[in-house]
């Protein structure tokens, strides 16, 4: 794209009518480029391993058919809960070759949040690391397989070792379910959000827009494998290019982050606004990036000064995204699109937004309210998984068209440019993680010492938000220093470790209103109203 407004104005989507990533995608690429790398696999220890797309097309395919002997169906959920090693794009690959839906998850999440996963989405079988079969016992799934070993379940590796299949890819209609993530929302349990197969398709756009992706480009993005994001920036966008992807599993180490982008002479970086503002404060040293051309940065807010440090440190742009689990990157700033530091960008081509009022009326320039993208829209979701409710609670029609709401405040400038104005609802995004406040809350409650408790979003400077909690003591406990240190070690017992309230307050009493509902947001913006601060 060398021109926005051109591109947006002519910019039509083609659906197709059926869609399958693993034959359309993976397999094409393996028959007009068998030899080129799809990806380069790297670890902490400094071990490698590279695989061309027809490897990819080879071992999804040996383990597409093993998993269709043991009896894995089309439409049936497959959890995948690994970390970043080429097994997750091969289990991923395979899983959508047979018509399956996987369901990739975090590692970090709990024994409590994957029997929940596993129960809702009335999970068929899974597939994780050695590291985390403990999770799974006692769940009644009896097709199990691990990277690694563990006894009572089937080793991947005998299976991707073993002889080369042939498999013929299941027809997948573009209205088929393709992908099932889960998200935490501002009340219960965290919501599956149903992407289709028109979805997997769709997701490509972003990629040459935003992303700018072509066959000869090496794209590193550090998102965690259960997120969406990893989804559309290290599976389904570049190889959809034929791009060449970089996954590095370890700690996070700025030093090493550069080695990387130097090394394999990374192209297109993508990483989380909380990286970001760790790299800014390092030296880049004597590490080569003259091959970066690009980065990019989304599921949290990039502030203006990290924009322009990270330009000044590396010579290439920074171009902030947004986007949710439920759409994708929908706003985004673009390589041909002149950057307003601070702003999520424009609209992707293909999607017409408004923001509206609390009644759903669009609002004229610089008046902040809630972004809402028109229907139908093929990179949103199919509806939230078995919740029609909840599903037809997120749209609304204004004049005559149907719109899902996000959730989101933004206001838009004159020039069309979109900011991000914080959330419409409670969900607290702390690195990049969604957290709903009811998770810390129901965490909270389990421990003796609390009557009640709310949970909101507080600035900080490195993470963007963190979680705060107010909590109210039953008679005879007091809040001190100790009892702060026994309440965090608690949560992050009880619920993912990426959730527990990094501050705390004691207080006497909750905001709520006359019918007793508390009232975070008066919280949320108390603790908003005094600044951003170091966690």
């Amino acid at each position: 794209m060398t021109d926005y407004d051109e591109a947006y104005a002519g910019f039509r989507w083609e659906i197709p009518s059926h869609f399958n990533f693993g034959s359309d995608v993976i397999d094409r690429w393996a028959q007009e480029r068998p030899d080129h790398l799809a990806l380069i696999w790297c670890d902490a220890e400094g071990r490698e391993r590279r695989f061309t797309f027809a490897d990819i097309a080879r071992l999804s395919n040996t383990l597409g058919a093993a998993l269709q002997r043991d009896g894995i169906a089309k439409g049936e959920r497959v959890l995948v809960m690994l970390p970043r090693v080429p097994e997750w794009q091969i289990a991923m690959v395979a899983l959508l070759k047979i018509g399956a839906v996987p369901l990739p998850c975090i590692e970090m999440l709990t024994e409590k949040d994957v029997a929940y996963r596993v129960q809702n989405a009335e999970v068929r079988a899974v597939v994780a690391s050695e590291a985390q079969v403990g999770k799974f016992e006692g769940l009644g799934l009896d097709l199990r397989y691990v990277v690694g070993e563990a006894p009572g379940w089937s080793p991947l590796a005998g299976i991707l070792e073993g002889r080369a299949e042939d498999l013929s890819a299941v027809a997948v209609a573009a209205e088929d379910p393709a992908v099932l993530y889960y998200t935490s929302g501002s009340t219960g349990e965290p919501k599956g959000v149903t992407h289709a197969a028109r979805g997997l398709f769709a997701w490509r756009v972003s990629a040459w827009y935003w992303l700018d992706l072509a066959p000869d480009d090496v794209m590193w993005c550090t998102a965690d494998t259960g997120w969406s994001k990893a989804g559309t920036s290290i599976l389904f966008g570049p190889w959809t290019c034929g791009a060449t992807v970089v996954f590095h599993h370890g700690p996070f180490d700025p030093a090493r982050r550069f080695e990387i982008l130097e090394r394999y002479g990374v192209t297109v970086f993508c990483a989380a606004a909380t990286e970001l503002r760790r790299l800014v404060l390092e030296e880049a040293g004597e590490c080569d990036l003259s091959r970066l051309r690009l980065t990019v940065s989304a599921g949290e807010l990039v502030n203006p000064e990290i924009v322009q440090a990270w330009q000044r440190m590396t010579g290439v742009p920074l171009l902030d995204g947004y986007g949710q689990t439920e759409t994708l990157m929908t706003v985004l700033n673009y390589p041909a699109l002149p950057v307003k530091p601070g702003s999520m960008g424009k609209p992707l081509p293909g999607t017409e937004v408004l923001v509206i009022d609390e009644a759903g009326q669009p609002l004229p320039p610089d008046e902040p309210g809630e972004l809402a993208i028109r229907l139908p829209h093929p990179q949103l979701m199919l509806g939230y998984w078995r919740d029609p409710e909840r599903t037809a609670a997120a749209k609304v029609e204004i004049a005559g068209a149907l719109y899902f709401r996000s959730s989101d405040r933004v206001r838009r400038d004159a020039e069309g440019y979109l900011y991000h104005e914080g959330r419409s609802d409670d969900v607290i995004n702390s690195a990049g993680y969604r957290i709903g406040p009811m998770e810390v809350e129901n965490a909270l409650a389990e421990h003796p010492a609390v009557a009640e408790s709310a949970a909101v979003a507080s600035p900080d400077a490195v993470r963007g938000e963190v979680v705060k909690a107010f909590v109210v003591l039953k008679p005879g406990h007091s809040g001190d220093a100790a009892l702060v240190e026994a309440l965090q070690a608690h949560c992050k017992r009880v619920t993912g470790p990426y959730k527990y309230p990094r501050r705390l307050a004691f207080v006497a009493e909750l905001p709520k209103t006359p019918t007793g509902k508390i009232r975070r947001r008066l919280l949320r913006e108390q603790e908003f109203a005094g600044g951003a601060a170091a966690s």
